[in-house]
């Protein structure tokens, strides 16, 4: 009897249909994760830049001190000397954005300084704090040193003198002695304990609008003299 083929039956397999709808599953998904990997790498890279640019920003708008901080002491109720104002001269520490030095003050030299500016829109903030008081906004006062064109933005190759004023300063005087009248300053310190002596330390934390805050930590001389170099 000749060999005869064999038959099985039940049996099964995949059309070409089947397998073309698996294929589009794949590259459905694969599409999916591949758009999702591309939107979170340029979302991470867009805040990248922004990080970058905001550092830049920071840097580009930062001030820098330059030369000697200076203490002004005078004598409050004729009696206990202090120091009433500090100055220092700052400028643009790379020459890049304007930084806005409205003050919020002015001091001409008469009557008693500083005056309130009235109008003026104060972005940089000022804060004294010692051992014994902490005031977060204190008066000051700028005035533009050398080639500058007039408005109070800090810019390029300026250097700008500000004044820190702690006390009022009495221009009633006939003469700019260690006897000069000082009284306190509601905006600034309000009390005779808070005033500065002989060997106290202090800090002037200056706070522009945008870019680094300064901290200038001095410490006043055993002897307080009518003008102290602070360096």
């Amino acid at each position: 009897m000749a060999d005869q083929e064999p038959r099985f039956s039940g049996q099964r397999g995949i059309t070409g249909l089947e397998t073309a709808i698996i294929l589009i599953a794949f590259v459905v998904v694969a599409s999916v994760f591949a758009f999702t990997v591309l939107s979170t790498g340029i979302f991470a890279s867009e805040r990248s830049k922004e990080t970058v640019f905001s550092g830049i920003l920071e840097v580009r708008s930062t001030l820098e001190p330059r030369g000697s901080v200076i203490a002004f002491a005078g004598k409050i109720d004729g009696a206990t000397s202090t120091v009433f104002k500090i100055s220092f001269i700052v400028s643009n520490a790379v020459s890049g954005e304007p930084i806005d030095l409205t003050p919020g003050y002015t001091a001409d030299g008469s009557g008693d300084d500083p005056d309130i500016a009235s109008g003026n829109q104060q972005a940089t903030v000022i804060s004294y704090n010692d051992a014994g008081v902490a005031v977060t906004d204190i008066p000051w006062t700028v005035n533009f040193l050398g080639d500058s064109d007039g408005d109070n933005l800090l810019e390029g190759d300026e250097l700008a003198e500000i004044t820190a004023w702690i006390l009022t300063r009495d221009n009633n005087v006939a003469s700019v002695t260690a006897n000069d009248s000082v009284k306190l300053l509601s905006a600034g310190l309000d009390s005779l304990a808070d005033i500065p002596g002989a060997n106290d330390q202090f800090t002037l934390e200056i706070k522009p609008p945008t870019g680094a805050v300064i901290n200038l930590r001095r410490t006043l001389p055993l002897q307080l003299d009518t003008v102290m170099d602070l360096n």
